[in-house]
């Protein structure tokens, strides 16, 4: 017998065996009528930690769901609605297997593709992989001396600062850079003469101009533009991630993701929510409820029992209320010179409360305040702390009756969170520092009366430095501290949360490094709320 013939026979028996094992394995999963399963395996044999994807379009919206498989390369997609699926294997060190149609019910053993080079594999990397890639400037840059030293801001004084904007609360914050649309270059900017000043003009491209460009000018702009040149550049000559992800091990395999299009293609979901936080069994399988914020006051809902999805409009009280839509830009590479926003209410953050109703923090109208929250006002809060204007305010939803309750509030609003006590309290972060105050609802006052003014409050930030364990006068953030007086600082939460045991309020503030305050509102908050920052240790980078 020829050498070619025992390469061969020996060939056919040892493929023959891996579909004998996989028939075998395949015996052993268990699914039922609305199940999808089988055994995944590749040329060594079992896939173990490879994701298997079943997708269909013949619901009222696109469905897929997803499943890793175990360590015999079984899997079981369960509780399939009743439709054809397109099923394929996807996974580090693969490229996507051909798509298999069938539907629930079936047994569909799946042959995993091995990549047939490291760039093809490195293209179902995590963005996360390729952008760090991107390089930042040397450690002892920093702190920065300026236009005349070493040219970087004095005011970034570290590299961690610097890594702060272009991660944590700046680019990052918007945007999954390193994916295959940041990490490329369109050809709409091929023109420009370096990838430095093609990366100057990308970022100008729609509606999101403004908040890019004040991002890439808190840093070195031109050092900054010239990095991320650099990094396409790279990239475009084939260099690849140095780290390579490893496939889910143990509980991460142990998922099930569903997903729904629920959106428009111009959409962006900031946030959704399922249930209250406080109770999840609130709205079991009811509907889900996203936010859009400056993409649509359009607002989507998932029916994800009926696979439903349907929008709903967010109106304002005031027609003359900014929209997005009016926001300075430039053509996009990807939607040309057309506006694709348009939103007057600027959705943030949804949050079911015990009832059903989502809150929302929303624009109900200009940022000029009424009359009631500014300086000569009798409200309470007013007089201790007015307030000029506010961006966003407050909006709730009722899914049953679809009825939309807007509420003015002279206190900026980011994120909501309910609190557990008689009145069902809603507190709302401000976001940037720029108010300095923390607002809320009294929710059991406003649904008995339905008057806005007497049910909100708000407090500035005042920390009791002088000790003596309650609220008195205060010097302003850039007086020196006096040892007979508390002090008020410039802060506002972003995160927010709310002690059930003891009823104070924790945040998180955003400036770098960032730290938590923690306020405890007293029994009258405008008057006896007290606030302490807890810092996280600092190295010598930070400082």
């Amino acid at each position: 017998m020829s050498l070619s013939r025992i390469v061969r026979w020996g060939a056919v028996v040892w493929g023959g065996l891996l579909w004998g094992f996989a028939s075998a394995v395949a015996a052993q999963v268990q699914i039922g009528r609305q199940d999808i399963g089988g055994v995944v395996t590749g040329s060594a044999g079992p896939e173990a930690g490879v994701w298997v994807i079943a997708e269909t379009t013949q619901l009222p919206t696109k469905f897929a769901k997803m499943v890793v498989t175990d360590d015999q390369g079984r899997y079981v997609l369960p509780e399939l609605p009743q439709a054809t699926y397109s099923v394929w294997v996807r996974g580090y060190g693969l490229v996507d297997s051909k798509k298999i149609t069938t539907t629930p019910g079936k047994i569909v053993n799946l042959r995993a593709v091995t990549a047939p080079n490291e760039a093809a594999a490195a293209e179902y990397f995590p963005a996360i992989y390729w952008y760090a890639m991107l390089k930042v400037p040397e450690a002892n840059l920093f702190p920065g001396t300026g236009p005349n030293g070493n040219g970087m801001p004095e005011r970034i004084r570290s590299q961690a600062q610097w890594l702060d904007v272009i991660k944590t609360n700046g680019c990052y914050t918007c945007h999954q850079l390193g994916n295959k649309a940041t990490r490329t270059m369109p050809k709409m900017f091929s023109h420009y003469a370096t990838s430095t000043e093609a990366w100057q003009r990308r970022i100008q491209s729609g509606q999101a101009m403004t908040s890019m460009v004040n991002n890439i000018n808190r840093l070195d702009a031109n050092r900054a533009l010239g990095l991320f040149g650099d990094w396409t550049d790279r990239i475009a000559k084939g260099e690849l991630p140095s780290s390579k992800p490893s496939r889910p091990q143990g509980k991460e395999r142990n998922v099930v993701i569903t997903l729904w299009d629920w959106a428009e293609p111009t959409d962006y979901l900031h946030d959704e929510t399922s249930t209250d936080k406080r109770n999840p069994r609130v709205n079991a399988n009811g509907l889900i409820v996203g936010s859009t914020e400056e993409s649509t006051d359009y607002f989507p809902v998932l029916d994800p029992v009926r696979h439903r999805a349907s929008r709903v409009k967010m109106p304002v009280r005031d027609p003359n209320t900014h929209s997005s839509k009016n926001n300075p830009f430039t053509e996009s590479p990807y939607w040309g010179d057309k506006p694709i926003w348009d939103s007057q209410t600027s959705m943030h953050n949804p949050m079911y409360d015990e009832r059903g109703h989502v809150w929302f923090t929303s624009r109900v109208g200009p940022p000029a305040n009424p009359d009631w929250c500014k300086k000569g006002s009798d409200h309470p809060s007013a007089k201790l702390f007015p307030m000029e204007s506010a961006a966003r305010h407050l909006s709730r939803y009722d899914p049953k009756t679809g009825k939309i309750t807007l509420i003015r509030t002279c206190f900026p609003t980011h994120h909501v969170v309910l609190a557990e006590d008689a009145n069902n309290t809603v507190w709302a972060s401000a976001g940037g520092a720029q108010s300095g105050v923390i607002g809320w609802v009294n929710r059991k006052m406003f649904d008995e009366t339905g008057d806005e003014q007497k049910s909100q409050g708000w407090t500035a930030m005042v920390i009791d430095a002088n000790g003596n364990g309650k609220r008195d006068d205060y010097v302003e953030p850039n007086q020196p501290v006096d040892p007979t007086k508390d002090k008020r600082i410039q802060a506002a939460f972003y995160g927010v949360g709310v002690n059930p045991n003891d009823g104070t309020i924790w945040g998180s503030v955003t400036a770098f490094p960032g730290y938590a305050i923690r306020l405890d509102p007293g029994t009258n908050p405008p008057h006896t709320a007290l606030a302490e920052i807890y810092e996280p240790p600092r190295s010598e980078e930070h400082t």
